[in-house]
């Protein structure tokens, strides 16, 4: 049997799954994030610890003897810091903090976009990893001068099953401190932040054997045998792996707390134009990434407003909801990373009036999500690639109207699978694949994922919206200077 391990924003997920792929038990456990900053996002790593280990033991309770790999997927971005007592410095900063628009500033316009580009292959945003690095070292430099050991937030539990200290490369590539085509650290960027490279990690691949449970680890868990750690991969990568999104231009989108399209390649495909993500993918291979900050996200911020109603309650006014209302939502609750880049944007809903209810402005939400995920599908699509099918994930995508948005405004195809575990199954993959159950993660992939349900574009709903996206895309460069 196998663990798949996907560390989120706001829990921990695992499955227990056999080698053909089923499910057999999955355990979840909450923790908070601290946003008492505007702006800021942090969390304590001593959570992502105890919850995962209590969620652990209790999911291969019984099956301890079978256990043979363990496998993670894990939120990106976010800056850990050890000592060299290994103990944590200070929380972690996550993915969505917005504070480092300084360091952002900073890096692409004196260290230079073109630069970046060619150290790394993308440049900088107030999301990744290295922008927080220098925050941390400008205004914490107490705390700077003790790091012994910086971690992404999945490779920090690595390394207290292992004593391992690796990464691997697709959660490395969104740290801004490694060079994704050569699959190697950037020495430019390692200089700029004046710490010594016995800091950072060592890089593997996705699928590769870490080591084994360390024997305080077994102890606990009342595992006598030896168990395969792989290194596992950024959220993203693992999530495309659990849809099976792993050849050349399958193209995927989650709607989690984040909204990502994720197109997998061959090769690597730096975007010098609009300056997507380029990332290595966990299969060996590449992958094209842009990201908003609030998907299914703004659902939930909606969702407090309206306490009376539930989600089904909710979803099942918005598909009675008229499409053709002048409506709009601009769903940057967060500021906004793709395509805009503007830390600084706000959510606005644009177009109200006496007539409108609740399930009028959640429908206006939805499509507002959908179209900011659009603006970014159109510039992939100015690059050469020819979109035709969406396998679609997370928790936005249950909801069968979404789906059905998604696939009328982006005129394509969309399939939802039978999985949605999405980054736990996709690790579970990677324990199974790391282990020699099979050959390689395409293998795998093709042997284990199904299709539960395809949604085609209505040719009369696409036209609306290819009318209606056209005024939606007017409204941000109206209103930014407003922000």
């Amino acid at each position: 049997m196998f663990v798949g391990i996907d560390l989120g924003t706001s829990s921990v997920k695992l499955i227990l799954v056999d080698h053909l792929g089923n499910i057999l038990n999955t355990v979840s456990r909450s923790f908070d994030v601290n946003m008492e900053k505007a702006s800021w996002s942090e969390q304590d790593p001593h959570q992502w610890y105890h919850q995962t280990f209590s969620a652990l033991k209790e999911i291969i309770q019984g099956n301890e003897p079978v256990i043979k790999g363990i496998s993670f997927s894990g939120q990106m971005h976010g800056l850990t810091l050890l000592d060299e007592n290994d103990d944590i410095i200070r929380p972690a900063i996550l993915w969505n903090d917005q504070r480092t628009v300084e360091e952002v500033d900073f890096l692409n316009n004196e260290f230079g976009i073109d630069q970046l580009m060619k150290s790394t292959g993308n440049i900088a945003v107030t999301g990744l990893t290295l922008p927080k690095l220098l925050w941390v070292k400008k205004h914490e430099p107490e705390h700077f001068k003790r790091i012994a050991k910086i971690m992404l937030p999945k490779d920090y539990l690595v390394y207290k099953l292992t004593g391992k200290f690796v990464s691997e490369v697709s959660d490395a590539s969104g740290t801004l401190w490694y060079d994704v085509n050569h699959r190697q650290y950037a020495k430019d960027i390692i200089s700029l932040t004046g710490l010594d490279l016995s800091c950072f990690p060592t890089i593997v691949e996705s699928s590769d054997v870490v080591g084994d449970l360390t024997e305080s680890v077994k102890g606990y868990l009342k595992i006598t045998q030896h168990v395969n750690v792989i290194a596992g991969a950024g959220d993203q990568a693992a999530g495309a792996i659990g849809l099976g999104v792993v050849n050349d231009g399958d193209v995927s989108i989650s709607l989690g707390t984040s909204g990502v399209i994720f197109v997998s390649s061959n090769k690597f495909f730096p975007d010098y134009k609009s300056h997507l993500q380029s990332y290595a993918h966990a299969n060996g291979k590449y992958h094209l990434m842009a990201v908003m900050l609030s998907a299914a996200g703004s659902v939930s911020w909606f969702r407090k407003i309206i306490k009376d109603i539930s989600f089904k309650e909710m979803y099942n006014g918005i598909e009675n909801a008229d499409p053709k209302e002048h409506l709009f939502f601009l769903p940057y609750l967060m500021g906004e990373r793709a395509p805009i880049n503007d830390p600084n944007a706000k959510g606005v809903f644009l177009g109200l009036s006496a007539k409108h209810t609740i399930f009028d402005m959640g429908r206006a939400l939805i499509e507002g999500v959908t179209f900011a995920l659009n603006d970014s599908m159109c510039l992939i699509k100015d690059l050469g690639i020819n979109i035709k099918e969406i396998k679609i994930t997370g928790g936005g995508a249950q909801n069968d109207i979404w789906c059905q948005i998604v696939s009328d405004i982006m005129d394509a195809r969309v399939v939802r699978t039978t999985s949605n575990e999405g980054p736990a199954y996709g690790a579970a993959i990677l324990a199974m694949v790391g282990s020699g159950v099979y050959q390689n993660v395409e293998e795998a992939c093709q042997q284990m994922i199904k299709i539960e349900k395809v949604f085609e574009p209505q040719l009369d709903q696409v036209a609306l919206y290819q009318e209606k996206y056209k005024q939606f895309v007017k409204i941000y460069p109206t209103v930014k200077s407003l922000f």
